[in-house]
């Protein structure tokens, strides 16, 4: 750990230190920071509402390791007893636990907030509702294709932040895609990144906020201590994104769909895809990034997995797994990337958003339609009977893998299946992600047929 005095000072603050990681997770990043932590010193408990089954790819992970766990809940005794809570973007801030550390004055932390306040680094901060994974990863493919010294960070699954200060180096670039949920710690730290870009921005997680307006005020902290030489990149095709404009004090960039430039070839499908892609390339070119260098990582990138990815071709049938859509506006989205016909399978679980636009896209766009089950589908299925889709629906089924094999009794040559559920999985699935792989499992199992 030498030659790093900002690892010594966070070794220094943390050593010995009671630290709680409240809700463990199953993405990889509770378990990275877990054993960063033990491994400097810090004496770790790790508590989590699931129980130790539905923990075991994160329990797998620590293995050895010299940490406490209490799991299936949260107890009283261990937030009063900690010196710091890691606490994980599913705990709500106004969770019961993270108010009782509050009121006994317990530092509560993220962990990409926390890597910010220690990391002698530049950060580049991504948010938004749609679009941040992929604009964040190919900001980052370009820089690295530009030999920058890069890492990546934040919000993308398997990355934890608070490993990367063993191996970062002064004036490094991080690449952070944040979420709402970690801005409300950048905010609690009054920091934001010094680079800092805005995809898209619609109605999401209303079944965890009170209202769009306390969303629009957690995506506002990845600009609202920025400094005047800092640089913010605004979606200039979203009235809501333009609206940030009047609340900066730093530099604007705008970049819009429009401005992916001619001529290029992109693999990613989709209108939405040009709008990250032209957002992507705006921030490395102000940067100083040559324009060929720049061309040459956009061009070569495929994309990330469950989003909008093709899982396989069979018998001239392209399977498309699209699960990260857990908004409708994911969901229209991806109806409007294909000129094929298209066999949707949607629904799943409740956000508590309007379904009525990606309802109306579905009896426009898609062929036909099977729903997944969940507290969502019963009203996305009225709404496209009573727009006039009823004849659409071709089924309604609690098991993904008879969902599929529905889809391709319907699909004829040439034609998509498309899972873009634009719900969550809540419940269903352990995630989103875990929704995406039984999907590509199941069109592997199709393959052998």
């Amino acid at each position: 750990m030498g030659g790093k005095p900002w690892l010594e000072k966070f070794r220094r603050d943390f050593k010995d230190k009671r630290v709680l990681i409240l809700g463990l997770g199953l993405l990889g990043r509770g378990a990275a920071d877990a054993r960063f932590l033990a491994e400097i010193g810090a004496q770790v408990m790790v508590t989590d509402l699931k129980e130790k089954k539905a923990l075991k790819p994160s329990l797998e992970e620590l293995k050895g390791l010299p940490l406490r766990f209490v799991l299936g809940k949260h107890r009283k005794k261990d937030i009063l007893n900690s010196d710091l809570i890691l606490r994980n973007a599913a705990v709500p801030i106004n969770s019961a636990w993270l108010n009782l550390a509050r009121k006994n004055k317990v530092r509560i932390e993220m962990d990409g907030s926390l890597f910010a306040q220690y990391a002698p680094v530049k950060i580049i901060g991504i948010t938004g509702t749609r679009g941040k994974s992929t604009t964040t990863t190919l900001i980052y493919q370009i820089l690295k294709k530009a030999r920058r010294s890069v890492w990546l960070a934040g919000n993308i699954r398997g990355r934890a932040s608070l490993p990367l200060l063993e191996k970062i180096n002064q004036d490094d670039w991080v690449v952070m895609e944040l979420s709402s949920w970690q801005l409300q710690a950048f905010r609690q730290a009054e920091i934001s990144p010094q680079v800092s870009l805005v995809t898209s921005i619609f109605e999401d997680h209303l079944n965890r906020y009170p209202s769009m307006k306390a969303y629009l005020a957690d995506k506002k902290a990845i600009f609202q201590s920025q400094a005047k030489d800092d640089l913010l990149f605004l979606n200039k095709d979203s009235a809501l994104v333009r609206s940030f404009a009047q609340e900066a004090k730093s530099q604007i960039y705008w970049f819009g769909k429009e401005d992916f430039p001619a001529g290029w070839q992109l693999k990613l499908k989709g209108g939405h895809n040009r709008l990250n892609a032209a957002g992507a390339i705006k921030l490395t070119q102000a940067l100083g990034i040559k324009w060929p260098v720049i061309k040459k990582a956009v061009e070569a990138f495929s994309g990330l997995p469950h989003r909008l990815e093709t899982a396989a071709e069979i018998n001239g049938i392209q399977y498309v797994n699209d699960s990260t859509s857990t908004t409708p506006a994911a969901g229209i989205a991806a109806l409007n990337s294909f000129r094929k016909p298209i066999v949707l399978i949607a629904g799943g679980n409740s956000k508590k958003l309007a379904m009525e636009g990606f309802a109306r896209e579905i009896v426009r766009k898609a062929k036909q339609v099977v729903f997944l089950e969940g507290d969502e589908t019963d009203n996305l299925l009225n709404l496209v009977r009573k727009l006039g889709g009823r004849e659409k629906i071709k089924g309604r089924f609690k098991d993904l893998k008879k969902a599929v094999y529905q889809a391709r009794r319907l699909a004829d040559l040439g034609e998509v299946i498309l899972l873009s559920p634009g719900c969550t999985s809540f419940g269903t699935f352990a995630n989103e992600f875990d929704r995406g792989e039984k999907f590509k499992k199941t069109v592997k199992e199709m393959e052998k047929d």
